[in-house]
């Protein structure tokens, strides 16, 4: 299996992070993205977040369904 790119860790960690400043978890997600029209389950949302690749698209559907309005990239 590849390594993660540095990229790749880092746009994970920032959507984790997200998820867990707002004690949202996998399956709550689900139904966020699914009141937004997007249909996924909790076992891709799972694999994307563990493999760190996903879609700037699929990143903007889940922070718009978790209510993110910004988004700090460096501390």
């Amino acid at each position: 299996m590849p390594e993660k790119t540095d990229w790749e860790a880092k746009v994970q960690g920032l959507l984790k992070s997200e998820l867990k400043k707002r004690g949202v978890t996998y399956a709550q997600l689900v139904e966020k993205l699914a009141a937004v029209g997007v249909t996924e389950t909790e076992p891709n949302i799972r694999n994307k977040l563990a493999r760190g690749k996903f879609t700037a698209v699929f990143l903007l559907q889940c922070l718009t369904a978790v209510g993110a309005l910004t988004l700090r990239l460096e501390d």
